[in-house]
């Protein structure tokens, strides 16, 4: 049997895009099907274009990442939400996509499937655990199993949160998440795979039996 994660992550200098894909890895060492999606930015061409660092990042990612979409989430036994943090919330640009969730939310499509959740933040405190826990909370009321990385890998002990990895990374793409911070999203991704295979055989033979 087979596990599906999909990840989902907004991502402007391509910081948080290094802890998704850190944790697509950590998934797939796992053994399971990744899908890795990007929601898009949502202010104009013309405000963009004025920082270039965000222009250049925005086209890179816009080309290795498709936008999420209803297909993705019911394909997926877990889903793994990251973003940057804006005052101590998700973005605009993720909470959106959020919101737009409603519909599947009430036809309860997204209970019981694995969830999680990462973040990063340009200054020490600036709202890490904040957002991770704003994001989990969605992650309730669909009705999805939290699975949170804990302090269940030694990698824990050196970056990340408990609640969900994470990094300090500044405002600018020249300060990427370190080696520790992507061996902490790694061991995410490992840990919600397999939690969400470990539910999906328990679903298995539950109906089976």
């Amino acid at each position: 049997m087979n596990v599906n994660v999909l990840i989902v992550f907004y991502s402007r200098y391509g910081n948080t895009r290094l802890l998704a894909d850190a944790i697509a890895e950590g998934a797939q060492q796992a053994g399971a099907d990744v899908r890795v999606r990007r929601v898009a930015d949502l202010a104009p061409e013309n405000i963009m274009r004025q920082d270039q660092d965000w222009w250049s990042a925005r086209a890179q990612m816009s080309e290795l990442y498709s936008e999420p979409t209803d297909e993705d989430l019911l394909w997926a036994d877990a889903i793994v939400i990251g973003c940057p943090t804006r005052f101590g919330s998700p973005p605009a640009e993720l909470k959106l996509f959020l919101d737009k969730l409603g519909p599947l939310w009430f036809q309860g499509k997204l209970v019981d499937k694995v969830g999680s959740a990462f973040v990063t933040t340009g200054t020490v405190h600036g709202g890490n655990e904040m957002t991770v826990h704003s994001l989990l909370t969605t992650m309730m009321h669909f009705g999805m199993i939290i699975v949170p990385p804990g302090y269940a890998d030694t990698s824990m002990f050196a970056a990340g949160a408990p609640y969900g990895a994470s990094a300090v990374t500044g405002p600018e793409s020249d300060k990427p998440p370190t080696e520790v911070d992507l061996a902490a999203a790694r061991f995410q991704g490992k840990r919600t795979a397999e939690r969400a295979l470990m539910l999906k055989i328990g679903k298995a033979s539950l109906t089976s039996g």
